[in-house]
């Protein structure tokens, strides 16, 4: 339903300030090192986070098999992003990967180096108006097999590829953002959307994992912003659909190992100093397909912090 005009910008922070007071420790799924994922960083500038990222799924197996899924993750995602020109960003993404099955009392897993993520980013659409700013960009490159694959079992057999914190396999990623300042003609009020997908080949164990494509849309509201400019908070909620294809191994596809899930959550971002943001996320599994093997993640939550700085003029 439309919002009405008449709606104040005051009543709207206060019925996010409400809904973040509820939801106390609970925060969305951040989609990475800055508030919106349109706009690339300012000609000349760096940045550099970490943003840590937990995942949980259900036991769905009693024992471990060729498409098990970590019942626990762990990812620490190491970013560092130069905008070596207008327009444009470089982007390297360094994972430290720990992955984790759980059954019948018995664990396997470990923590080891993931694949490394080589990514441009161009800002191809920036529209100004008295509403605000519409922005839209595309993200590309390889994901390169940099991470361990070699972990092993208690009884020092190999773990499958899926429980691997590398892939073994070169990768392509591809991303279409798309920011809009303004939403409902209040200035504060801002939706972004962004559609990502990882394009896989075959990788350890004659192993394929399943492609993906993913869309989040955020619906941000600044309730603070400081007079000048220091700091600032974002907030609101996020809803994530994810598609993954199955996955295959020696050429044979391993029917139902594929699926959809949609997940829901609120994201949060604190400008603590000028460049410097904070933010803590969480999203929930509401809806998802009955593969006969596949197991979607139940609960995500992403944390981490962000600096920018200048690099040259």
């Amino acid at each position: 339903m439309p919002l009405r005009n008449a709606m104040s910008q005051s009543g709207l922070a206060q019925l996010l300030v409400l809904v973040s007071t509820l939801w106390v420790a609970l925060a969305a799924r951040a989609q990475g090192p800055a508030p919106e994922t349109a706009p690339p960083l300012f000609p000349g500038g760096g940045l550099i986070s970490y943003n840590s990222i937990v995942e949980t799924r259900a036991q769905a197996h009693t024992s471990v098999s060729q498409t098990s899924l970590p019942t626990f993750s762990h990812e620490g995602d190491f970013n560092f992003t130069w905008g070596f020109r207008p327009n444009f960003d470089l982007a390297v993404v360094v994972p430290i990967v720990t992955n984790r099955f759980e059954s019948s009392g018995s664990t396997a897993g470990g923590t080891g180096f993931g694949d490394i993520m080589t990514l441009v980013k161009y800002r191809f659409y920036r529209r100004d108006s008295e509403r605000g700013t519409t922005q839209a960009s595309v993200t590309f490159g390889p994901k390169l097999p940099t991470g361990q694959t070699g972990m092993t079992g208690v009884s020092g057999t190999q773990l499958p590829a899926t429980l691997q914190p590398g892939s073994g396999s070169t990768d392509v990623f591809i991303a279409a953002s798309w920011t809009y300042t303004g939403l409902f003609n209040i200035r504060r009020l801002v939706a972004d959307e962004d559609f990502h997908s990882l394009l896989r080949t075959t990788g350890t164990q004659d192993t394929r994992l399943g492609s993906n494509l993913a869309s989040r849309l955020w619906l941000s509201y600044r309730p603070y912003e400081a007079k000048n400019g220091a700091s600032e908070w974002f907030i609101g909620p996020d809803l994530l659909w994810v598609y993954t294809a199955n996955d295959s191994v020696a050429g044979k596809t391993l029917q139902g190992s594929g699926g959809q899930a949609l997940l829901a959550g609120i994201t949060t971002y604190v400008g603590v100093r000028p460049g410097m943001h904070l933010w803590l996320g969480m999203d929930w599994d509401i809806a998802r397909s009955t593969g006969a093997t596949f197991n979607p993640i139940r609960r995500h939550i992403s944390f981490g912090i962000t600096q920018q700085f200048r690099l040259h003029l």
